[in-house]
């Protein structure tokens, strides 16, 4: 018996795509052919392919470990995909260097800034990702002496944080600026 495994397959982006259309007509087919129940299916299947077209399920099952701050079990989730700028779009390459960014904070600032400037370059969907990111990477600037860098990342995430969620850590961080 033959067991499928996720080690480094992935559907690319262009066939999620492909599938999603082709399922598509083919439930339309089925409707018109008085087939009403297959050509609903098809067409929610086809749903299904455009859904994962733009939320990439490796990098949601990569936030669902980061949740449980399983560093390790987040990477190795992200590892598992192959081409990032081959399977992702731009927004989930910005997740994507996100998460990176997040993973090498706790052994690497120097990795995790590069991480994190590629993320803020490529876009995050969320506003409150983007406040984070900008948070972290004034963080890391911070530890790097680097006050004026920091201060500037640090009053664009406050604009970004809309709902006050990082209003603490925030405060915290200016604290810390005050005694540099």
């Amino acid at each position: 018996m033959i067991l499928f495994t996720f080690e480094k397959k992935m559907f690319p982006k262009v066939i999620k795509l492909i599938l999603a259309l082709l399922s598509l007509s083919y439930g339309i087919y089925q409707i018109i052919d008085d087939y009403i129940g297959n050509g609903i299916m098809l067409i929610l299947l086809s749903g299904i392919f455009v859904l994962i077209y733009f939320k990439n399920e490796i990098i949601f099952l990569s936030f669902l470990r980061l949740r449980k701050q399983d560093f390790e079990g987040t990477q190795k989730w992200l590892s598992r995909i192959p081409n990032i700028e081959r399977n992702l779009v731009i927004k989930q390459q910005g997740y994507y260097n996100y998460l990176m960014g997040i993973i090498h904070s706790q052994k690497n600032l120097t990795q995790a800034e590069k991480y994190f400037k590629k993320a803020i370059r490529l876009g995050l969907s969320m506003d409150h990702d983007l406040a984070m990111t900008k948070m972290s990477l004034a963080g890391i600037y911070l530890q790097k002496r680097r006050k004026r860098e920091a201060q500037l990342l640090l009053t664009e995430a406050k604009k970004l944080d809309k709902h006050g969620m990082l209003s603490a850590q925030m405060k915290m961080m200016q604290q810390q600026m005050k005694k540099i």
